[in-house]
């Protein structure tokens, strides 16, 4: 009630109707996102639907009403001879507030697969997990691992059918199968691209610069190391939303390592002192 005050939303475009008490689940009800039903869903309240209020309550709404969707963050990934780099910063922000500055913004989909956050959190973790979900369900009913591909694919069509309704994610995947190390990038548009590299969030344009005139195949994994902490404390210094510490994974054939966690201040000094 408060929110709708805040938002000025009309009540009578809200059904209040719905008693808790006397609704019972039908068999196709879904309590989360599931595959089975004719239309894939998850359980939402009763009211507006996302896509409508969001039209009409978010920024450049004719009302005058405005809910400014302000996120920031800088991650990036590339394959080179030995397999893949993941790379994050760790601010986490909530418009010009920054909640932490330790936030993990790779998320652990299982020991072949890595996935990165960009966007909303709360999006891109739950996601996320519910991909981890059907994976293992793949390994259990194959008795094999599903191909990065394949796991690219299922997030990508997850992500389409709540297209235009709110989401706010841009994620990569990547990981290694029976083709090789693999890497492909998911937006919440249902939006699915492979490549060698790719870099998403706010800072992601100055980590382009740092990846484009140093990455090549042949890296040794000292340079790729090198690469992937620089191109992230680059971004950090000239992006006011990413900051932190460097975040950095490794996908090798037996699966990935975290390589560790590196403050970006100290990464800087170390390039100031290396130019003079």
């Amino acid at each position: 009630m408060a929110l709708l005050e805040v938002c000025g939303a009309p009540l009578s475009s809200w059904t209040w109707d719905w008693d808790p008490r006397a609704h019972r689940a039908s068999p196709n009800e879904a309590a989360h996102y599931a595959f089975g039903l004719r239309e894939p869903r998850i359980a939402v309240p009763p009211g507006r639907q996302p896509s409508e209020f969001l039209q009409t309550h978010c920024e450049g709404s004719a009302d005058g009403h405005r809910i400014e969707l302000a996120h920031g963050t800088t991650t990036l990934a590339f394959t080179f001879q030995h397999g893949v780099i993941v790379a994050t910063d760790s601010r986490a922000s909530a418009g010009n507030y920054i909640a932490t500055l330790l936030c993990n913004k790779v998320i652990e989909i299982n020991p072949y697969l890595l996935g990165t956050m960009s966007g909303c959190a709360a999006d891109c973790q739950y996601w996320e997990r519910l991909l981890a979900k059907q994976c293992r369900l793949y390994y259990l009913r194959n008795k094999e691992r599903i191909s990065v591909s394949a796991a690219s694919k299922l997030l990508a069509n997850m992500l389409c059918e709540y297209r235009g309704m709110g989401l706010s994610v841009g994620s990569m995947v990547c990981g290694w199968d029976k083709k090789g190390p693999g890497l492909y990038y998911i937006d919440d548009n249902g939006v699915r691209l492979s490549g060698p590299l790719f870099s998403t969030g706010s800072g992601n344009t100055y980590a382009y610069g740092v990846l484009d005139s140093g990455h090549r195949p042949d890296l040794t994994v000292e340079e790729a190391y090198d690469l992937g902490r620089k191109a992230i404390s680059y971004a950090t210094h000239r992006d006011a939303y990413s900051g932190g510490v460097v975040n950095m994974y490794h996908m090798k054939e037996d699966g990935w390592i975290r390589v560790g966690r590196t403050d970006v201040s100290e990464l800087l000094s170390q390039y100031d002192e290396a130019k003079k």
